[in-house]
């Protein structure tokens, strides 16, 4: 039998398992199984805790489709307050896919600093941009036009700002941004609309999870996004359909994330 813990950060959720004891799965068929909401235990992801050499510790992530991601910022903050709720710090140093990141506790909520956002399009990736940003670009998906920004808070992002969230089919057309030939590497398609000065309604496909209430790497991308097109400044409330993240661009041009992350339960499993 093995441990673990249900997380969420604005809905947005997590199995977290300790695999410092060698326990560490990454069969994709295992994890779905886990992830499945019906015959599993249900999540929109499984971290790992496991040991590093770079920080105070590693975070290894999957998607519910048994697919691994390089980064997910509910989930780091999730894992971080599993960690300083066991440790009793106030900050933790993890390395991640997209990284070594801080993270910290500010009162009840947790701050990450995410790091840059990358903007140069090889580097996110999107074809046929070169070295250049991509910034209300147009993009054509099923049979229509959109304009899109595209980010990368070390896994990639393609943000598209409409005047109606209401009308945007997200399980029809989700799918179809995700595995669109502009994006060799898939990417998470979050649809914004602003609904206020530097307030911002944001809907999420996630990348080989589908729709889900929350997405912290999104909603940080979608700030930055909303940023370069002029609609809000660099500090903006994020409101995901699990709740609400706080997202500050700052002088460094890191941006910091702070939200809520929450356990659920706990529990055991066995294959």
């Amino acid at each position: 039998m093995q441990n673990f813990e249900k997380w969420q950060g604005c809905g947005n959720d997590f199995v977290i398992i300790d695999g410092r004891s060698n326990f560490n799965i990454d069969d994709a068929e295992k994890i779905s199984q886990i992830c499945d909401r019906h015959f599993g235990i249900g999540a929109d992801g499984v971290i790992y805790v496991l040991p590093s050499k770079v920080a105070a510790v590693r975070m290894r992530i999957f998607n519910a489709d048994g697919s691994e991601a390089e980064m997910c910022g509910n989930g780091l903050r999730c894992f971080t307050k599993y960690l300083l709720d066991e440790l009793g710090k106030e900050s933790l140093s993890v390395e991640t896919g997209a990284g070594i990141l801080t993270v910290r506790l500010n009162e009840d909520l947790v701050t990450v600093d995410m790091g840059a956002p990358i903007l140069d399009a090889e580097k996110i990736p999107v074809k046929g941009y070169g070295k250049n940003h991509v910034v209300a670009e147009k993009i054509e998906v099923d049979g229509k036009i959109f304009e899109m920004t595209c980010v990368s808070m070390g896994n990639p992002h393609c943000v598209v700002f409409v005047d109606d969230l209401k009308k945007i089919d997200l399980e029809k057309i989700g799918p179809q941004f995700e595995t669109h030939q502009k994006f060799p590497r898939k990417t998470n398609t979050e649809f914004v609309q602003v609904v206020g000065e530097n307030e911002l309604q944001m809907r999420v496909w996630e990348r080989g999870s589908g729709i889900t209430l929350a997405c912290g790497t999104g909603a940080c991308a979608t700030a930055v996004a909303a940023n370069l097109n002029g609609l809000a400044g660099k500090n903006s409330i994020v409101h995901l359909d699990g709740g609400d993240l706080q997202i500050e661009w700052q002088n460094d041009n890191h941006v910091y994330m702070t939200g809520a992350a929450k356990r659920v339960f706990v529990g055991q499993f066995d294959f």
